[in-house]
């Protein structure tokens, strides 16, 4: 883990580093939907307190059916964890000694879980030059020797979609050479139009795709994602190898009834598509930025200035020419720094998409660092 912390949402740490109170800081460095928890889950957990009293089902019966049924496959292809990332150590376990490709950047859990089954890497590198989208020159990469390959779609941290047509060819390259896929789909819930490769798992049994519940209902402090995989054989030896009871009974419970949350769904849209123009607009309008289009619920740009550390100008008090300090108004935005991604400098920043008020804040204040820089 570097200075910048391993994940967006540390506010905790970042508050003590620059003497601020937790409550001073308007998080913009963890993609979680500003809408909060839905009220449907709210009140779900309100009535039914009691479950804390029982131990929760360990086999989760119901969770996993509900999720079938989201998907239209069988139970025996839907495994829910604590969060996607338990779910992708889970398949880690599965690679010691393995040759796995990983497309850099993106998310750090993959390597993380990695690095302790003794593992082979294979970096593809996504560069600046092409929007760091793959292209058809990924399916060369897939080659004999090749055991795992990790996409992510949108990618994290840079938003880009792996177009449609390239990730169905990159299924069937991996099928017909017995490489593993996992495809990492944590936001595409926020894409209502976004094709999701769980639509073609009865033609790739190579394939594992991962899903959070977590970003888009707004509970992270519950954790809740789960994977989709047409072979049921290694789907059941991952289900063996788990120990019990890793969801707790409410967590289990929000994806019982959230996907059912039409209204939810509905308002959240709403709000993407309006503030997404908007924030990333602004963000165009500086030119000390570069912006990359955002599908989901983020923003990933540069920083043409590269002596500056742009996180940490937001954090600190303001300093005019003459020497005087200005007090700046609070809450401070924190955004994320991707220093820490493979194929990343500290240059490169994410920021999560929130409400107007909270959005506008982060406009005036990213104005006033390049105004009296």
């Amino acid at each position: 883990m570097d200075e910048h912390g391993q994940h967006g949402g540390n506010v905790r740490e970042m508050a003590q580093k620059w003497g601020l109170d937790e409550a001073d800081i308007l998080d913009f460095s963890a993609n979680i939907n500003p809408l909060g928890m839905p009220a449907s889950l709210k009140q779900a957990i309100v009535n039914r307190l009691d479950l804390a009293e029982s131990y929760p089902d360990p086999e989760y019966q119901r969770l996993h059916a509900r999720l079938a049924r989201h998907h239209h496959c069988p139970a025996s292809w839907i495994l829910a964890g604590n969060g996607a990332t338990e779910l992708i150590f889970d398949l880690a376990s599965l690679l010691r000694h393995k040759t796995v490709l990983l497309l850099t950047p993106g998310f750090g859990e993959y390597r993380r879980a990695l690095q302790w089954m003794d593992y082979q890497l294979e970096e593809y590198p996504l560069v600046e030059e092409d929007d760091f989208r793959p292209d058809q020159r990924l399916l060369a990469a897939l080659r004999p020797g090749i055991d795992c390959v990790f996409l992510c779609t949108p990618n994290n941290p840079t938003g880009q979609l792996i177009e449609t047509s390239l990730l169905l060819a990159v299924a069937q390259r991996c099928e017909q050479l017995s490489i593993m896929l996992v495809v990492d789909e944590a936001f595409m819930d926020f894409i209502p139009d976004g094709v999701s490769l769980t639509d073609h798992l009865a033609r790739f049994s190579q394939v594992f795709v991962l899903r959070s519940l977590t970003k888009f209902y707004a509970i992270p402090g519950l954790r809740l994602g789960y994977m989709v995989s047409s072979n049921t054989a290694t789907m059941a030896r991952l289900r063996q190898r788990r120990p019990p009871w890793t969801l707790n009974a409410f967590a289990a419970l929000a994806g019982e009834i959230l996907l059912d949350d039409r209204d939810y769904q509905q308002a959240t849209w709403r709000w993407l598509e309006q503030e997404q123009a908007i924030l990333t607009a602004g963000l165009h309008r500086i030119p000390q930025l570069r912006v990359w289009q955002p599908t989901a619920n983020y923003i990933f740009f540069r920083c043409l200035c590269p002596t500056l550390d742009l996180q940490a100008a937001l954090l600190s008090p303001d300093v005019t020419t003459g020497g005087a300090e200005t007090i700046t108004p609070l809450p401070r935005p924190l955004i994320r720094s991707c220093a820490n991604y493979p194929g990343l400098n500290g240059d490169f920043y994410r920021v999560a998409i929130k409400g107007p008020e909270d959005n506008q804040l982060l406009l005036h204040e990213l104005q006033r660092v390049f105004h009296h820089g």
